[in-house]
């Protein structure tokens, strides 16, 4: 294939990209409410969207019978890569909001994170169908429930790749648009609840012996400040810095009651890739350590969240990201890190295959006010489409 007709085609993907389709598919997904562990619905909803389309769709339980997870392939046929388009359909536990379209931009539940950025994805596949754009390999899209913690925890993405859903790489459409990171942090969520034995009493009965529970709660808070201050010596250019982070503290239930619990939660990320046995076993001895001195007993929910990342810049699907994102904007985006935890840290942890977070500069997330231009979602799924061609055995020319 020589340039002039690399140009033409990229020109007829870029054209085949339908924004009025793209709009309704983003508003069909939206409308239908689907807060983690019940998107089962709109998981529906986007399977019977594919189906109209014509794709093969294929709905594995994925370790979650309740929500299907939606599977479809455009496959070439030809040697090549498979490069996976994985989006959430869950969205986090706030009062729903109906979509709507005012001035080119949409709104409602989902429309930052993520329905806006699955809609393009989709858009993305059409187009590669409609222009049999591929040279070789297939993409693969996938689409799941169990994504926001703390109520979901990465099941449906764990069992997707332990079935063979999962390709050479990874694209996911979350709401981060300003720099591509090639490193993230791991993160996990954790509850300390500790207790003492006996009753809450009045504070002029307790006994001298009795353990104060809310002390131990903020002892508890001092020495994970002082972790935190050991932690910042361990750091990534571009993910930052280890830290445990404490923004919950509960005890009692009036200001003059010796009360029998309280409650620490948080967060602990780490910089470093396999790492998360080594981290929860730290943070667990930290707290035995107290529970001991002060006479309670402690437990430890540590839920996590995604373990950190690191993406080569040699890896083939970031020069074939540049080089979309350079056909479709007139230039490349500045590395960096990834500033959350998303499926891209599963997917490199328990596929091995480099993840790419890219999507919408979209605004909300985890609000009520959740907002994403229409321009942002055509320009994503053109650069999703235009990474297909370069990654699965095309080429991308530069800027038109």
């Amino acid at each position: 294939m020589d340039s002039a007709s690399d140009g033409e085609r990229l020109e007829e993907l870029r054209i085949a990209v339908n924004r009025e389709r793209l709009v309704e598919t983003a508003k069909a997904l939206i409308s239908v409410p689907s807060p983690t562990r019940s998107a089962g619905a709109v998981a529906d909803r986007l399977a019977e969207i594919l189906a109209d389309d014509g794709f093969e769709v294929k709905r594995p339980e994925a370790d979650w019978p309740e929500a299907p997870a939606v599977v479809v392939r455009l496959e070439t046929g030809r040697r090549g890569r498979t490069l996976q388009f994985d989006g959430h359909l869950d969205t986090v536990h706030l009062p729903f909001v109906p979509p709507s379209l005012e001035d080119g931009i949409l709104c409602g539940s989902g429309a930052s994170d993520m329905k806006g950025g699955i809609a393009a994805a989709v858009e993305a596949l059409r187009a590669l169908r409609e222009t049999e754009a591929l040279a070789g390999g297939g993409v693969l899209l996938t689409a799941h429930d169990h994504h926001e913690g703390p109520w979901g925890d990465r099941r449906q993405v764990r069992a997707l790749v332990a079935e063979g859903f999962v390709g050479d790489a990874v694209m996911l459409p979350e709401y981060l648009a300003d720099r591509l990171p090639l490193a993230g942090r791991g993160m996990a969520i954790f509850e300390v609840s500790i207790r003492r034995e006996g009753d809450p009493v009045h504070e002029v009965l307790r006994a001298p012996e009795t353990p104060d529970v809310p002390g131990v709660g903020a002892e508890l808070v001092c020495r994970l400040r002082s972790l935190n201050k050991t932690l910042a010596k361990t750091s990534d250019p571009w993910s930052g810095r280890d830290a445990v982070f404490v923004g919950f503290i509960e005890s009692g239930e009036i200001y003059n009651q010796a009360p029998v619990g309280c409650t620490v939660r948080g967060t602990r990320r780490w910089v470093t890739p396999g790492r998360t046995d080594a981290v929860e076993a730290g943070f667990r001895a930290l707290v035995d350590e107290l529970a001991v001195e002060s006479g309670t007993s402690a437990t430890v929910d540590f839920q996590i969240q995604g373990d950190a990342f690191r993406v080569s810049h040699e890896d083939a699907i970031v020069s074939a990201f540049q080089s979309a994102y350079s056909a479709v904007t007139g230039r490349e985006l500045p590395v960096g890190g990834k500033p959350f935890v998303d499926d891209g840290n599963s997917y490199a942890a328990f596929a091995g295959i480099p993840a790419l977070t890219h999507g919408p500069d979209a605004k909300g997330a985890h609000t009520l006010s959740e907002a994403v231009a229409v321009d942002e979602l055509v320009r994503v799924a053109r650069v999703y489409a235009m990474t297909a061609v370069a990654y699965c055995g095309g080429v991308v020319q530069g800027p038109e």
